[in-house]
């Protein structure tokens, strides 16, 4: 029996794990996997929430490690992963994304002789003012498997001096997860809820340092905010940084009544939204990949993608942080002016098994 164990500490990394955890059960007791939360995200909404939707057993390692700069948290996550991993002895830890988790379990590991496979490696923003880029560049560079989701990845890989023996294209993990759930998100009954109907509302997500950190910054993201909710109305679940800086600000008066402020919601609800929206805009990674494969445009307040498969045959627009951009982008979508995007290769709902197959294979 192969003993592996899998890192998650962000709501990306559970979406990410259910589906290889489920595709580990083909194997029976040829694999044990295991699955350690950090609890980099400790807020209940963003994390205990994800867990149950997606239908994840309790994990067996919780660390409870939320919270601190990026050198305390991720000080804190090798300190206690390294006790698991010298009890627990496992062939093989797995790590997706670009947290803070990632980069300090993948260090553990290897320090340990432990080999590392990183799900969604490759990925690039070419901006190092962002610490997931940091965490995904070391990861990378010490990871023993390689798993990619698109194309750039393998491109950025190559050009890295990474061996082509550690990398494997498989597709997207995210991706798997939607398919295997649509039929539970086109059950949701969320727009029911907040009086919404298909294709007249537009959704929105922010929680980069870089948008909502400083007063001024927020200030201007919420005017941007509430003259495109003037268009249409704006559905605006809350993350909590964001959250907490407008109540530090003094920001929540200023909100337009057009604006839907909501709470931190689970995967299933913000899935419904995304599919059902006329236009998503949001700083975020993951957004940007499920609009693609939703087929709904996307507008990603970011100066660059590390995932530009989405921009360049995808419905993704990258628009950057001038937020004047942003509303006239926001006005000419909503107008018509569309992308009609395709499907990346390899997203296709098998991801996981690909990956749960070449680990099989090779520990």
């Amino acid at each position: 029996m192969k003993r592996i164990i899998s890192v998650v500490g962000a709501r990306p990394n559970f979406i990410k794990i259910a589906p290889v955890h489920r595709a580990f059960q083909k194997y029976g007791k040829s694999i044990e996997h295991k699955i350690c939360h950090t609890g980099q995200h400790f807020d209940e909404k963003m994390s205990k929430i994800f867990f149950d939707e997606l239908l994840m057993p309790k994990p067996d390692f919780y660390l409870g490690l939320g919270g601190g700069s990026h050198a305390v948290q991720t000080a804190k996550i090798m300190m206690e992963f390294e006790k698991i991993l010298i009890e627990e002895k496992p062939d093989l830890v797995i790590v997706p994304g670009d947290v803070n988790s990632t980069l300090a379990a993948s260090i553990v590991a290897v320090k340990l002789h432990i080999p590392v496979a990183h799900v969604e490696s490759g990925l690039r923003s070419f901006d190092r003012r962002m610490p997931e880029e940091i965490n995904r560049i070391l990861t990378d560079e010490i990871s023993d498997y390689l798993f990619v989701t698109e194309k750039s990845g393998l491109e950025n890989l190559e050009h890295e001096g990474v061996s082509k023996n550690k990398v494997y294209f498989v597709g997207n993990v995210m991706i798997d997860s939607l398919i295997h759930f649509m039929p539970v998100i086109d059950k949701s009954n969320v727009l029911e809820e907040l009086k919404l109907r298909k294709g007249e509302y537009i959704l929105s997500t922010f929680h980069r340092p870089s948008n909502v950190d400083t007063k001024k910054d927020l200030q201007e993201l919420i005017k941007a905010i509430n003259m495109i909710a003037s268009l249409e109305k704006l559905v605006f679940p809350v993350h909590p940084r964001t959250r907490n800086n407008m109540i530090n600000f003094g920001l929540f008066d200023n909100i337009n009544e057009n604006v839907i402020l909501l709470d931190p919601i689970g995967y299933i609800e913000f899935l419904s939204l995304t599919k059902n929206a006329k236009l998503v805009i949001t700083d975020s990674g993951g957004i940007q990949e499920e609009t693609t494969f939703l087929g709904i445009q996307c507008i990603t307040v970011r100066d660059s993608t590390e995932r530009p498969v989405t921009s360049e045959i995808g419905t993704n627009h990258i628009i950057g942080t001038d937020l004047d951009k942003v509303v006239a982008s926001a006005k000419h979508i909503l107008d018509g002016n569309i992308k009609v995007g395709r499907l990346p290769d390899l997203w296709d709902g098998k991801a996981a098994e690909r990956i749960a197959e070449l680990i099989y294979k090779s520990i």
